[in-house]
């Protein structure tokens, strides 16, 4: 039975273990969007992984939400994350860059006074996200017209060539967590009438036109999907998460992707249970499992052949050598929230290793 210390193909990448980072947005970069030292050397520290996704990463630059969050979409940026992924490659490590729109989950106020963009002209409800003059609610968003739609396609082809250029081994499609893949991909958000709605084949249209776009810079075998048919965050829902997996793992499957990623409010529900389960029959190559696992359960879904990777999330933030705990059942450093999107290096680069 394989083990989460154990090495595992995903796409084109031979991991040295089954232990992966997933995207944790830090808020680090600043208002410029640009990488720098202090996350190369967050992202280096973490390099004992098998794999490493960034922090969700911009391909437009009217759409930030969360101030300080990277961006991938000049060669300046490339220029950036080429300080991170040379750190994390120095230590032996892998690192796929995560590529995100928020869509309507951002705000005009950060972002020149832009209008948000959508699936939909309906805002998110009972929720509200920072701005520089403090909490507001989600402003109604501007739904994406029919011929607007394949210039998001092209955002994220042009960030899949400055990620190549900054050296990354490969990227991540964030269709997940009611961002503006995901705010197409499920009925709950997407109320279209055009080629880009109604059908759960074209929901998908926009997500696999983007996947097929970086799969045209990259190939297959280096891009990946992250989905959340379950996560209720941003105001979501889907009719039929079943149908969903299914349709979206036969997409991925059909292209031959790197990797699937299901991200899960908590793995060890039924219901999320029956999703790995149409995942895993549908989808043949490397499937990752996100949400709610520790080191005893990781290895329990490896070994039981429910994934080949678990993602780990804000364990790692507090733990650089999770690979290494996991693996001598050491006790982990507790994390602290207050610091998950302040800035500087407290509670980012000062977490203890395990003593020698």
């Amino acid at each position: 039975m394989p083990t989460l210390q154990e090495p595992v193909q995903v796409g084109d990448l031979k991991l040295k273990n089954r232990v992966v980072m997933a995207a944790l947005t830090r808020t680090r970069a600043g208002t410029t969007h640009v990488p720098n030292e202090l996350m190369a050397e967050y992202y280096a520290q973490r390099a004992s992984g098998g794999l490493m996704f960034t922090e969700a990463t911009m391909v437009d630059p009217q759409a930030s939400a969360f101030i300080g969050e990277g961006g991938l979409y000049s060669p300046e940026h490339a220029l950036g994350w080429k300080k991170v992924t040379d750190a994390v490659h120095a230590k032996g490590g892998l690192i796929q860059v995560q590529l995100w729109h928020p869509g309507r989950a951002t705000h005009q106020d950060i972002n020149n006074g832009v209008q948000p963009i959508s699936s939909t002209p309906r805002a998110i409800r009972d929720s509200s996200t920072h701005t520089p003059t403090g909490k507001h609610a989600y402003p109604v968003p501007r739904a994406l017209t029919t011929a607007e739609v394949p210039g998001i396609v092209e955002m994220f082809r042009q960030a899949s060539l400055h990620a190549k250029a900054a050296g990354f081994d490969g990227v991540q499609m964030h269709g997940a967590h009611g961002y503006l893949l995901d705010q197409f991909l499920r009925d709950g958000a997407n109320d279209r009438t055009d080629v880009y709605g109604g059908s759960l084949q074209n929901r998908a249209r926009l997500l696999f036109d983007v996947i097929d776009a970086a799969i045209g810079v990259w190939g297959a075998g280096k891009v990946g999907l992250r989905i959340s048919p379950l996560v209720g965050f941003n105001d979501m829902v889907d009719s039929n998460p079943r149908e969903l997996v299914a349709y979206v793992a036969e997409q991925a499957q059909a292209r031959k992707l790197g990797h699937f990623e299901l991200r899960h409010d908590q793995w060890d529900r039924p219901e999320e249970l029956e999703l790995q389960k149409i995942a895993r029959r549908a989808f043949r190559g490397a499937l990752l499992l996100n949400g709610g696992f520790d080191g005893a359960s990781g290895e329990a879904a490896v070994a039981e052949g429910r994934a080949d990777a678990i993602v780990y999330g804000k364990w790692y933030l507090s733990n650089p050598d999770l690979p290494e705990r996991i693996a001598k059942k050491a006790e982990l450093n507790a994390f602290d929230p207050a610091t998950f999107y302040a800035p500087g290096p407290e509670g980012y680069t000062d977490y203890p290793r395990l003593a020698a």
